[in-house]
């Protein structure tokens, strides 16, 4: 049987992004995988949006079973992969730099303030520099 709401002004056939909050608890609560479906497609679109931070405050008194533990997992494996490609991104903008000042990499880091290690670990991804470093970065490389 497809999924239907009760008592509330949404289709499950509207954007998921419109629907209310008590909407998304039904369609958690009698819905099928494919119910869903649209549910994790919205989260992995915006990990941190709307949809998401709904979901959450639902799953936090709601009782724990395997549906919750799956809507827990697909909110932080979405959070995780965004963070990652956010990483990636600013590594990106941090090379990007260093190549359009001509300067070494250890004539660079000494112009932003920081160690030529440190400015590895940026270009690497595994540090994801302040805001204030990235504006030094990308200063200096318009230089």
């Amino acid at each position: 049987m497809a999924l239907q709401f009760r008592n509330v002004d949404a289709s499950p056939d509207d954007d998921v992004t419109t629907w209310p909050y008590e909407a998304l608890v039904e369609a958690i609560d009698r819905g099928l995988v494919p119910d869903w479906q649209p549910i994790f497609d919205e989260i992995r679109r915006s990990p941190w949006g709307a949809v998401a931070r709904r979901i959450e405050r639902y799953l936090a008194y709601r009782e724990h079973d395997g549906v919750s533990v799956l809507f827990i997992l697909a909110i932080e494996h979405a959070r995780d992969h965004a963070a990652s490609a956010e990483r990636a991104e600013v590594a990106g903008r941090v090379a990007a730099a260093v190549e359009r000042s001509g300067l070494t990499r250890a004539a660079f880091a000494e112009r932003v303030g920081t160690s030529a290690s440190r400015l590895s670990t940026y270009l690497s991804g595994k540090v994801v520099p302040s805001a204030a470093m990235l504006v030094r970065i990308e200063r200096v490389a318009e230089r």
